[in-house]
C-alpha cells in the first residue's frame, strides 16, 4: 500500500506542480504586459510627470487626445513623441488606438466628459485631482464607473509620499499618537501664475466653473483627501468655510485663499489652501491622546508621544515603508491585479466622493458665511 502511494505520489505531484507552474507562468505573462494607456487632454501642466517618465515599462503610450492642436505639437516636439499619436477628437481617439486605460490632463469639469467617454468603451481612467468641480458630476462619474465596472481613480502628489503612508501606519498599527483630536494640513505656493504655470492651464485654473474654484478647490481637495483616509471614510458632522481675494488684480475670478474647518464627532481637521504661501508647501499635523505626527515634507516626520519625549525627527524612504511614488505605476498594477486599491484610499472613488462632497460644502459655507451641516 505505502509503495502504491509514493508511486502515486511520484506521478501526481509533478502533474500539480507544472501544472501550477504554467498557470502561474501564463498570469504573470498576461500581467506584465505593458498598459495600453492613452492621454485625455495636455493643459494640466502635470502632464510632464507622465510624459517625463524615463526606463519605465510596464506603460505604452497608446495615443493622446487634445484639442488644441498647437499644444500637442508643442508637446510631441518637447517629448520626441510621433505625431500620429496626435488626436483632436476624444471619440475618434479612443475608437482608434482601443486603450486600456485612460489618464485625464484637461480641466476637473472635463473629467465628466473623460468618463462618459471611457466608460461606454470600459476604459479604466484615472483623473488629476480633484475627482470633480462638483457632487452631481461626481455622483454621475461614480455610476458609470459601477455600471460599466471600470476603475475610477483620483491621483494626488501627497498618495506618493512615504511619510503619508507611515503616518498613516503609525496612527492606526502601533496607536503612537492615541485617538485623533485634531488634524491641520498646510497645501499651496505662491499662486499659479508666480510659479511660472503654462497659459493653458492658467486659463482654466483661475476659473471658477472649469476649476470649480481657485485655492479652495486647487488645494483644499488635498486635506479633505487625508482627512477621509485618516478617518476610514467617516463623513464629517458640518464643514465651515472662509475664502479671501487678497490678489483680485491677479486673479479676478476665483479666490487665492481658503480656510476649511471639518468636524467629525469625536476630531476637527483644519484645512489651509493658499496661493500665498510664500514657498510651496504640502505638509500635516496629526494630534491625538497621547502624542503627535508631523509631516513636514514627504521624506521627513517629527514625532513625539509619551515614550518619545523630546520631539525626535526621521528621515521615510520607500525602503522604510511600501509606498508608490509613481502613480502611473500604481495605475498599471490595479488594472493588473498586482495590487488593490483599499476601501476609502487615497485614490479610492469612495474618498474622492467624499472630498467633493467637503469641497461643495466648503464652497457654499465660504458663500453664505454658515456652517454647512451634513
Amino acid at each position: 500500500m505505502r509503495l502504491y502511494y509514493n508511486t502515486l505520489k511520484f506521478l501526481i505531484v509533478p502533474l500539480l506542480l507544472n501544472t501550477s507552474i504554467m498557470l502561474k507562468a501564463t498570469a504573470q505573462t498576461t500581467n506584465n504586459v505593458p498598459l495600453r494607456l492613452a492621454v485625455a487632454g495636455l493643459t494640466h501642466d502635470h502632464i510632464a510627470f507622465l510624459l517625463g517618465r524615463k526606463n519605465k515599462k510596464d506603460i505604452t503610450l497608446a495615443g493622446i487626445y487634445e484639442p488644441n492642436h498647437e499644444l500637442a505639437l508643442r508637446y510631441a516636439k518637447k517629448y520626441n513623441l510621433d505625431t500620429s499619436l496626435l488626436y483632436t477628437d476624444l471619440d475618434k481617439m479612443l475608437d482608434a488606438v482601443k486603450p486600456e486605460a485612460v489618464v485625464a490632463f484637461g480641466s476637473i469639469y472635463e473629467h465628466m466628459e473623460v468618463v462618459e467617454a471611457c466608460a461606454l468603451r470600459h476604459i479604466h481612467v484615472m483623473v488629476e485631482k480633484p475627482l470633480a468641480t462638483n457632487i452631481e458630476h461626481a455622483k454621475k462619474m461614480e455610476a458609470l464607473a459601477k455600471q460599466y465596472n471600470i476603475y475610477l481613480l483620483t491621483d494626488f502628489e501627497t498618495s506618493w509620499y512615504p511619510t503619508t503612508a507611515k503616518a498613516y501606519q503609525l496612527i492606526n498599527d502601533s496607536n503612537y499618537v492615541g485617538n485623533i483630536k485634531k488634524v491641520v494640513i498646510h497645501d499651496g505656493h505662491q499662486g499659479p501664475k508666480e510659479i511660472g504655470c503654462t497659459k493653458e492651464f492658467l486659463n482654466w485654473l483661475t476659473d471658477p466653473i472649469q476649476n470649480g474654484g481657485g485655492a479652495l478647490a486647487d488645494f483644499g481637495c488635498y486635506g479633505a483627501n487625508l482627512m477621509t483616509y485618516l478617518m476610514h471614510g467617516q463623513q464629517p458632522l458640518s464643514v465651515t468655510a472662509v475664502t479671501q481675494h487678497y490678489k483680485p488684480a491677479i486673479y479676478p475670478n476665483v479666490e487665492d485663499e481658503a480656510t476649511i474647518i471639518v468636524s467629525y464627532p469625536t476630531a476637527q481637521c483644519i484645512i489651509q489652501a493658499s496661493w500665498n504661501w510664500p514657498f510651496s508647501r504640502k505638509d500635516m499635523e496629526v494630534y491625538g491622546e497621547t502624542g503627535y505626527i508631523i509631516a513636514a515634507n514627504k521624506n521627513t516626520l517629527r514625532l513625539r508621544n509619551k515614550e518619545s519625549d523630546p520631539e525626535q525627527s526621521i528621515t521615510v524612504t520607500p525602503k522604510d515603508i511600501p509606498v508608490y511614488e509613481d502613480p502611473f505605476s500604481y495605475f498599471a498594477d490595479v488594472i493588473r491585479g498586482k495590487t488593490i486599491i483599499p476601501k476609502n484610499g487615497l485614490y479610492s472613488l469612495e474618498n474622492n466622493l467624499m472630498v467633493v462632497k467637503i469641497l461643495d460644502a466648503a464652497k457654499e459655507s465660504a458663500k453664505t458665511g454658515k456652517t454647512i451641516s451634513l
